[in-house]
């Protein structure tokens, strides 16, 4: 089994790469570590980067992973070839570009590319300053588009240390650590990014962050709301090329392992928010 540590990084393509990084530092509230050539590096905590935007296709998704050690990594590269997931190892060039030692690069059974990453790099002791003060506290999780969310939970649970936290009707919240959910996998036709999440602080930063998108004309997708799975606080909004953002605030913890019981969620409005609030995302609608 493949033992996820911690999601690490997400990486866009995108035609308007300034438009891009405009859009991340200024609303979205992230910092720009770095540019190097066609790619902008842009952190939301301590690590390197946790999202690069990249002159490409937007389209194109990937999400990295870390893993713990190098043999870690080699037993995660055989162990998916054998499950019949084709495996790429990153060459040094790569390696660069993601920042890190050694990674390899496959994709899960909807399609999406995903990578694990060994020693990433850090952010050599710079503290996390942001262009604006949106209260991100850390990048938590992402949302990945699913064909097929019990096939995925079966890739992602048995596979990978995945476990369940709770259901949405078919879509499963999975979680690698004590949070709620690090993955969490949607009904889609094709594959891809479906949402990005950063904690903030606050419920303050919330609401604070509500007006502030709205005065700017930024669509707000869903919320505020509280979410009746992770009891999470959340706000969704559109970004470049309909990439979802959220902010949440408040996400559960699980510290029983053995005792924890998934619970099922009806796949409807009160399955998402139990304050009411109504979800304008295709993925989450029937």
């Amino acid at each position: 089994m493949i033992d996820l540590h911690d999601i690490r990084y997400v990486h866009l393509g995108t035609p308007d790469l300034d438009s891009a990084v405009e859009f991340a530092t200024k609303v979205v509230g992230l910092q720009q570590a770095r540019r190097d050539g066609n790619r902008v590096y842009l952190r939301g905590d301590n690590r390197d980067h946790t999202l690069c935007y990249f002159e490409g296709d937007p389209a194109d998704h990937t999400v990295g992973f870390e893993v713990s050690t190098a043999d870690m990594l080699e037993a995660a590269g055989a162990e998916l070839d054998n499950a019949g997931h084709r495996v790429d190892y990153g060459r040094n060039d790569a390696c660069d570009t993601r920042r890190c030692q050694r990674f390899i690069t496959f994709r899960d059974p909807s399609g999406n590319r995903i990578e694990l990453v060994w020693r990433p790099q850090d952010n050599g002791g710079r503290r996390y300053f942001p262009t604006r003060d949106a209260g991100i506290t850390d990048f938590s999780h992402v949302g990945l588009c699913s064909t097929d969310p019990v096939r995925d939970e079966a890739f992602w649970t048995r596979v990978c240390n995945a476990r369940v936290s709770d259901w949405i009707g078919d879509a499963p919240l999975l979680r690698i650590d004590e949070v709620h959910h690090k993955i969490a996998l949607f009904p889609s036709k094709k594959p891809g990014i479906q949402h990005i999440n950063h904690q903030v602080a606050g419920i303050d930063d919330i609401m604070r962050a509500w007006y502030f998108l709205k005065e700017r004309g930024v669509r707000i997708v869903f919320g505020p709301g509280r979410h009746p799975t992770s009891g999470a606080m959340f706000l969704y909004f559109e970004g470049p090329h309909g990439m979802i953002y959220e902010y949440s605030t408040g996400v559960s913890r699980i510290t029983d392992e053995d005792g924890h019981r998934p619970r099922q969620f009806p796949f409807t409005p009160e399955g998402f928010c139990m304050w009411g609030s109504k979800p304008d995302i295709a993925e989450f609608r029937d």
